[in-house]
């Protein structure tokens, strides 16, 4: 499932143009990097009316994550932890001590941050700090706890939280999107043959798969994470090998159930033996050493 949500820059100057947006955009890739799809963004000023009128709007829409940047320090304009407490209907504090928690590792002005959070329906609005740095440490603090929060809000009962909880989960690329992708690349005309490799959660263990272990209990879901910068590093190095020309890769992230996609690969090459030994060669590495799989019974 792909959560939604909402990044609203709260901030007098870039309301009004004079300065440049980057911790919106900033907080928006963090969540896309995680799974989530961002419906709405917004620049206000740092107007406690405004900041009201736009948490509402976004609650009215249905969505299920607001997270606003600007407006938790001391100046006298700083609002916004006071707007979001004014329509909040429950308070959820542990959320803002975590990230004030993680701000003080790095810096001692942690503490002085006055970010709030809450829900309003089945919306959970969060506040971020104004500087890029500041609101991308604080967001990663607390991202993965943020979709159980959202997927209890969701539900229709309690949650337990001892069960493990779908974080990060992505959501499929199209595989015929992405070939109707790769035969417009300029690389198009150099290639013979496409593969595509499409990995997926199995029930059956990788004990009993490859040390032939007949005791081990059937998989029914999966931990799944991945180094990004080696996973690039990976790429770069399956691009040099001969023949090869065209290569895409998407993983997959967080607690998988089985039947879900962990990959997908699509290699394209100037011939068969290049493209299958390609394409073998960047898998096989990605699953050596790149990935960490931990299957649950």
């Amino acid at each position: 499932m792909s959560y939604t949500a909402a990044v609203i820059t709260v901030s007098d100057k870039g309301s009004r143009g004079e300065r440049i947006d980057t911790s919106g955009p900033a907080v928006c890739a963090v969540l896309q990097e995680n799974g989530w799809s961002v419906e709405y963004t917004s620049i206000i000023p740092d107007d406690l009316e405004t900041i009201k009128r736009e948490l509402l709007l976004c609650a009215g829409k249905g969505i299920q994550l607001v997270l606003t940047t600007g407006g938790t320090g001391f100046s006298p304009r700083d609002v916004t932890p006071e707007a979001t407490l004014q329509v909040i209907e429950r308070q959820t504090p542990g959320i803002p001590e975590a990230m004030r928690a993680e701000s003080m590792r790095i810096t001692p002005r942690g503490c002085l941050s006055r970010s709030a959070a809450g829900i309003l329906g089945r919306t959970l609005i969060v506040n971020l700090p104004g500087s890029e740095k500041a609101a991308k440490e604080n967001l990663l603090a607390v991202i993965k706890p943020l979709a159980h929060g959202v997927e209890m809000l969701q539900g229709s009962g309690s949650a337990d939280c001892g069960e493990p909880v779908r974080i990060g989960k992505k959501e499929s690329p199209s595989m015929d999107q992405w070939l109707k992708e790769a035969k417009t690349d300029p690389s198009a005309s150099m290639v013979g043959m496409y593969l595509c490799h499409n990995g997926v959660v199995r029930k059956t263990p990788k004990a009993l798969v490859r040390g032939g272990d007949t005791d081990a209990a059937e998989v029914t879901g999966m931990e799944f994470s991945y180094d990004k910068e080696l996973l690039a590093s990976i790429v770069a190095e399956a691009k040099k090998q001969p023949g090869i020309y065209y290569l895409r890769v998407w993983l997959n992230e967080g607690h998988l159930q089985v039947g879900d996609d962990i990959m997908y690969v699509l290699v394209g090459g100037d011939i068969r033996t290049h493209t299958i030994e390609g394409l073998e060669y960047l898998v096989g590495r990605i699953k050596k050493e790149c990935v960490k799989e931990i299957e649950c019974s």
